[in-house]
């Protein structure tokens, strides 16, 4: 409401709680508390707001009005009456109660929907995922390739959301575009060539020259921002690649793969690289259900600040499904035989799939949101599915052509 008062008159009007039913909360309403003047116009009611905030009232008073313009701000809080020791109770037009808590049954209700939403569309990305891993060539190195410009989008309009854009420039948007296009072929130049030395080089070069060249001034953030986002969705994904389809050497200790149909490529398509790659996928698949599961009954300390819902149980459950699942597959798939070496792939799978992990949610909490997109029903962003995917692919590869001699077989 709008009225043209002195600071001498502000100061005799008492505000009292308030009610839809009285603009006074005093039931006798004694001389000493008057009420606001009666408004001139229907324009300057609609200026007054009554908002009931828990049991006491609040007063907000437009900025537009004319104890704004004597800079006045007036927010005033009082106790509820009390009549005969009983609280009152909130009143609404038509004599309703007003309730500001939220329906138990339609929460309970909502987190069902969404924990089936995430179970059937986790289902349907597994078993997609398991049919192109096994197709292996072409397939999944445009499915990988798919991904990688699907999740280079995502990073890039992660990059420019507020929170990360008040400490630094973005790179512009036609900068973001290229950047993504190049991290997409990059598995495929990885599948042609053999390898991502020549093409990350000139992939940053091509990246660095683009930012120079714009108009304006260019910022090192603009350059860190997008030669990270080449690193983080270029090029580690690539070593997917370079596992699946790079390790063509056939698993001949695999009784499976010795009995694999000749149709769907025989004894030659059952390959050290098809075995590590299931072995890891599943072993990151289920270090993220124990840890989650882990966490939910038995988790109480936090692991870091940049996830506060990440427990040390629930990482230390995770810790022990990835490793027994590292093992149990090595005994099916026979590889590797060492179970020292089997123990060593579980663990540098879990430590991959952690700070992946940790390394998206540090992005998502700088840039202030909870999920990094809204492609996947239940689950958010490509990125937050994939997550821990990033870094375990370079660490499984590494281990198998560095520690494991002759692939492990």
């Amino acid at each position: 409401m709008t009225t043209n008062i002195s600071f001498s008159d502000f100061d005799c009007y008492k505000v009292a709680p308030v009610s839809f039913s009285s603009p006074c909360a005093c039931p006798s309403r004694p001389s000493f508390c008057k009420p606001f003047p009666r408004p001139r116009s229907s324009l300057e009611f609609n200026r007054l707001r009554f908002v009931l905030h828990g049991q006491k009232g609040l007063l907000r008073i437009s900025k537009s009005s004319s104890l704004a313009r004597r800079h006045i701000v007036a927010v005033a809080h009082a106790e509820p009456d009390r009549i005969d020791g009983k609280e009152p109770e909130e009143e609404v037009e038509g004599g309703q109660q007003l309730s500001f808590q939220e329906d138990p049954i339609s929460e309970q209700q909502h987190k069902k929907n969404q924990l089936k939403k995430r179970i059937v569309f986790g289902l349907g990305i597994g078993i997609t995922g398991g049919i192109i891993v096994m197709a292996g060539g072409w397939v999944f190195t445009v499915a990988v390739a798919a991904c990688i410009f699907v999740g280079a989008r995502e990073y890039f309009e992660l990059v420019r959301s507020r929170g990360i854009t008040a400490g630094m420039t973005p790179p512009p948007r036609y900068v973001s575009r290229i950047c993504s296009v190049i991290c997409a072929l990059m598995p495929i130049l990885c599948l042609y060539f053999g390898q991502l030395d020549v093409t990350t080089t000139f992939s940053a070069f091509i990246l660095a020259i683009t930012l120079l060249l714009q108009r304006g001034s260019p910022r090192f953030s603009q350059l860190s921002s997008a030669i990270f986002g080449l690193f983080y969705v270029g090029y580690l994904p690539c070593f997917w690649v370079k596992l699946r389809c790079g390790l063509a050497v056939p698993a001949i200790n695999t009784e499976i793969g010795a009995r694999w149909p000749f149709l769907l490529g025989g004894q030659a398509h059952w390959t050290v690289g098809l075995v590590a790659t299931l072995i890891s996928m599943s072993s990151i698949i289920a270090a993220d259900t124990y840890a989650f599961l882990g966490g939910k009954a038995f988790g109480k300390t936090p692991l870091t600040n940049i996830s506060p819902k990440k427990t040390w149980e629930g990482t230390i459950m995770g810790l022990g499904g990835c490793i027994a699942t590292s093992v149990i597959l090595s005994k099916i798939l026979c590889w590797p035989s060492s179970m020292i070496s089997a123990i060593a792939f579980g663990f540098l799978n879990f430590l991959g799939s952690v700070f992946g992990d940790l390394t998206e949610s540090m992005i998502k909490r700088d840039a202030g949101v909870k999920d990094s997109g809204s492609l996947i029903p239940g689950h958010g962003g490509l990125l937050d599915r994939v997550d821990s995917y990033i870094f375990s692919g370079a660490l499984a590869y590494s281990f198998i052509k560095a520690f494991m001699p002759l692939y492990g077989v």
